[in-house]
């Protein structure tokens, strides 16, 4: 049988392992990227590895999530990471230049490569042809070395598109529609390829919005082919010499397969709090509206605000909503004005925000107490656009553009009527913008040892875990319900992203929102465990969500499931993730319990684990679902220690 896309990619990077799903491999990283509110604690373990520059080929630092600057913390981390990055070899993209993935995909995307991000939504960069996942800052890191990186196999899933979408609808419904079948769980371990002549008819800013948002389904990565669309994109960015064709064998085998037919595709609507709460928009109870967003990285493109444009044109936001947008890059940007669609929406009174995003990550525009926001974004936990009392409903920019103009929720169909086929006209550009002026390049070797590292007063040293004990005796920390997202432990907003280079100070913070007296419980109990339902971890890649604990003395974490990312961010910062081996066990454990674990360590290896509560007076077992890599990580005392003794003895991490 032929080969998938992604297992072509992975063969052509591979190092070590076998490319069966499931199995442990190691593969060559060609790029990496950070963001400010994440990277911070990434260049800290760079800089203590001791290594005096990046050696992959490409790696950015962009500054584009917290360019609200409250106090002089963000700021001060701007400094840090751009004299940093300036110091080690690593491209800088300044405030301003736009948000990581859109700028990335334009200016640094190359079919065929692989690439890791200090983000969950890496994967837009899937649209085209390249492999990009989501990871923490410390698998960055150590990418940043040169070490080829761990993985786990993943399945690979062909989901073959027919047909095209019919004007007013967008490619987030297209999303949104995977979502609803999937749910936020049911991508983990795979990659979604899509292929078909659905496919063919997306243009590549299309494309980014579906790979995007895969990162809610729990996936490793989306991914489409580098074909004709592909082709054009990078010409139209005056990069055309990067493209190469890169397409799926014709007879290639796939572990699972979908279909999904896009001219049968309505507007859908994610309702709170979970992105797979899908439902078609024309069903949901009309809902007064008080906010409106448009942007983020999944839908601020070219595309997606020029057909918001024409939905405002000749018409004006309601009185009772406030409309806001945020464009995905300067390019973007540039792009329309040049055209009148930024002055379409300014005449129908939408507010222009910073380049930046912002209101995606609750920096600004936080909505009222008891309100309903539409976005356009990529999630809508509780508490994600910083009011947990707020409901977060996600669409379309068609379909946000027609809520704004309506005041409740509405299709770009019900505004415009018999025009909305107006919508399926807009095109990409066939030559972007291209100013490079805001990238910073990279120093040659000489001059950047000459770089100083600038360190405000509010970054302290990044914490380092202790090797794990043979013998843990712990009590119950917190006990926690399903979906528990990271924003729920290390919550959004501008006040806590300004504190992301602070553990000690942004710890008293760890799941403030979720359960205000988790932190000084854990601080008074000295060392304790977490319980988790199913799915926990789920959503941001930000590894605040595994270091906080750890600095407030959680060793272990046990839960019924656990998302891919965070489960890798606690391993990497010395916090074993164990799983239920019977879920039912999860029931009878509580807050405050003593758990008990005898011979931790010699148990660890055999992957299967036995505890006592020695509160209730039973015991129970837990799985170790690591590969043999990451159980070395875990015995070792986490990913920092366990580099520094792989590269001092001149190993190479495999």
């Amino acid at each position: 049988m032929g080969r998938s896309l992604t297992r072509k990619i992975l063969e052509s990077h591979l190092v070590k392992g076998s490319l069966v799903p499931g199995e442990e491999i190691f593969i060559r990283v060609d790029q990496t990227l950070t963001h400010d509110i994440n990277a911070v604690m990434t260049y800290l373990a760079f800089e203590a590895i001791g290594l005096d520059r990046v050696r992959t080929q490409c790696s950015v630092s962009y500054l584009d999530h917290n360019l609200l600057y409250i106090n002089s913390r963000t700021p001060d981390d701007h400094i840090y990471l751009q004299s940093a990055a300036r110091r080690y070899g690593v491209y800088v993209s300044r405030p301003g230049n736009g948000i990581c993935h859109t700028v990335h995909l334009a200016r640094f995307g190359v079919p065929g490569a692989v690439c890791m991000g200090g983000d969950s939504h890496t994967p837009h960069g899937g649209a085209i042809g390249m492999l990009c996942m989501g990871v923490g800052g410390m698998d960055v890191a150590t990418a940043m070395t040169g070490v080829p990186m761990r993985l786990k196999m993943p399945q690979v899933v062909k989901v073959y598109l027919t047909g095209r979408l019919r004007p007013g609808v967008n490619a987030k419904d297209v999303v949104l529609e995977m979502l609803r079948r999937e749910t936020v769980k049911g991508g983990l371990g795979k990659v979604y390829e899509y292929v078909g002549p659905g496919a063919e008819a997306l243009e590549v800013p299309q494309r980014a919005t579906i790979a995007n948002m895969g990162a809610e389904m729990g996936a490793t990565a989306s991914i489409f082919p580098a074909d004709g669309p592909v082709r054009r994109f990078l010409e139209a960015q005056g990069r055309g010499d990067a493209y190469r064709e890169l397409l799926p064998d014709a007879d290639a085998e796939y572990d699972q397969e979908r279909e999904l037919d896009l001219g049968q595709l309505e507007p859908l609507m994610a309702c709170p709090h979970l992105p797979d709460n899908v439902v078609p928009l024309e069903q949901v109870p009309k809902r007064k509206v008080q906010q409106v967003f448009l942007g983020s990285c999944t839908n601020a493109s070219y595309g997606d605000l020029a057909r918001a444009a024409l939905v405002f044109r000749g018409r004006h936001v309601h009185q009772d909503v406030s409309c806001t947008c945020a464009i995905a890059s300067r390019q973007t940007y540039r792009e329309l004005l040049r055209d009148g669609y930024l002055d379409m929406l300014v005449e129908a009174g939408v507010r222009i925000l910073e380049i930046a995003c912002g209101p995606c990550c609750a920096i600004g525009q936080t909505p009222p107490t008891g309100g309903v926001s539409v976005r356009t974004s990529n999630r809508n936990f509780k508490g994600r656009a910083g009011n947990p009392t707020a409901e977060i409903y996600l669409v379309s920019p068609e379909s946000a553009a027609a809520t704004a103009v309506r005041g409740t929720f509405a299709t770009a169909a019900e505004v415009m009527g018999e025009e909305v086929r107006r919508l399926g006209a807009v095109r990409e550009p066939e030559r972007y913008l291209a100013d490079d002026s805001l990238l910073l390049p990279p120093l040659p070797p000489e001059e950047a040892q000459q770089v100083e590292v600038v360190r405000g007063p509010n970054i302290q040293p990044l914490p380092v875990p202790e090797v794990p004990e043979n013998h843990l005796v712990a009590a119950v920390s917190l006990k926690a319900g399903d979906n528990v997202s990271t924003d729920d432990i290390t919550p959004a907003s501008a006040e806590f992203s300004s504190m992301r280079s602070n553990i000690p100070l942004m710890s008293r913070y760890c799941y403030c929102r979720y359960d205000p007296g988790f932190a000084e419980r854990a601080r008074e109990l000295g060392r304790s465990i977490i319980i988790g339902g199913e799915n926990y971890g789920q959503g941001s890649s930000r590894e605040h969500a595994a270091i906080n604990p750890m600095y407030l003395g959680v060793k272990c974490v046990i839960a019924k499931s656990m998302a891919r990312i965070h489960r890798g961010n606690l391993v990497n910062h010395g916090v074993i993730p164990l799983l239920f081996a019977d879920p039912a066990d999860y029931d009878r454990i509580d807050q405050l319990d003593e758990l008990a674990f005898t011979g931790l360590l010699e148990q660890l290896p055999t992957r299967r684990v036995t505890g006592r509560n020695r509160t209730k007076d039973f015991s129970f077992e837990a799985v170790l679902d690591l590969t043999d890599n990451e159980l070395e990580v875990v015995l070792a005392g986490g990913q920092l220690r366990y580099l520094q003794k792989q590269l001092a003895e001149g190993e190479n991490g495999v």
